[in-house]
């Protein structure tokens, strides 16, 4: 193992051990609607398996998913054959993309059928993280709808293994961690709104993934290294158990990884 190899870290409160990056894997499967600098042609299935070798020879084991990704779903489901028990998967319910545009549905009965569809299309009897994929009305979804409770029973079936929601505000994201295992926040160089349910989680061990951590390929300073300093807010808050990255770029996937693992030892070194 080299120092520049990832390792495996527990999210809070859970059994589930993922590396420090995700692999997310919206640019496998959608490219419509999408909000990146820039322009991109969604892989084949050589250039794919080649990204998830190279995730997975980086240390890589998170891969991020949803219905609303265009089929990204189904294609995991036919690419981890075979080696589905070397990955953690974190999937979605609640949006759905079609015909170009977004909708949800948070209804405890879609919920079910898309955890059953999501099973179906990654060809799996179980998939480690479900989060609500809210549309930036958390607290109404939370208190209406049901669906985190909608989740923990599936949890109990053994469909799932932890729940939770990706939030866009903080009393959103707060109480999403009071009703379930883990939040997904948006928390970069740009946008720090969210860290109040980065605290509480600290505070109450649960899990924390974050969404943009390079603000969606638009992280840019003058005279640093965009990646390197966000590296180092995302990690520096000891709540944070994963940061989710869409490059479909194999150097930037490799430089990611590797700044990743060094940002990390550095401050182990300095808590010890």
């Amino acid at each position: 193992m080299t120092d520049d190899r990832l390792e495996t870290r527990t999210i809070a409160g859970t059994d589930i051990q993922v590396s420090p990056i995700g692999f997310g894997t919206v640019k496998l499967g959608r490219d419509q609607g999408v909000k990146y600098p820039s322009g991109f042609k969604i892989p084949d299935d050589r250039e794919a398996r080649e990204l998830l070798k190279l995730a997975q020879s980086l240390g890589v084991n998170l891969l991020d998913t949803a219905p609303a990704y265009g089929n990204s779903e189904e294609r995991l489901g036919a690419l981890l054959k075979g080696q589905r028990d070397n990955w953690v998967i974190c999937s979605k319910v609640g949006e759905e993309f079609e015909n170009g545009e977004s909708h949800f549905d948070f209804t405890p009965e879609h919920i079910r059928f898309s955890i059953e569809r999501s099973l179906k299309r990654l060809n799996t009897d179980r998939i480690e993280m479900v989060l609500v994929h809210s549309n930036g009305d958390d607290v109404n979804i939370i208190q209406q709808y049901g669906c985190l409770e909608v989740l923990e029973a599936l949890k109990k079936e053994g469909k799932i293994l932890a729940s939770g929601m990706s939030t866009k505000t903080v009393e959103g994201g707060i109480m999403a961690l009071e009703r379930s295992d883990m939040a997904m926040v948006t928390y970069n160089l740009k946008e720090q709104a969210e860290k109040p349910v980065l605290d509480y989680a600290l505070e109450n061990r649960k899990g924390i993934l974050i969404k943009k951590a390079l603000a969606s390929g638009h992280a840019c300073l003058e005279g640093e290294d965009p990646v390197k300093k966000s590296m180092e807010l995302v990690f520096s808050h000891p709540a944070t158990s994963a940061a989710v990255i869409g490059t479909i770029n194999s150097g930037h996937l490799k430089c990611n990884a590797e700044m990743c693992a060094r940002v990390i030892r550095h401050l182990n070194n300095q808590a010890s």
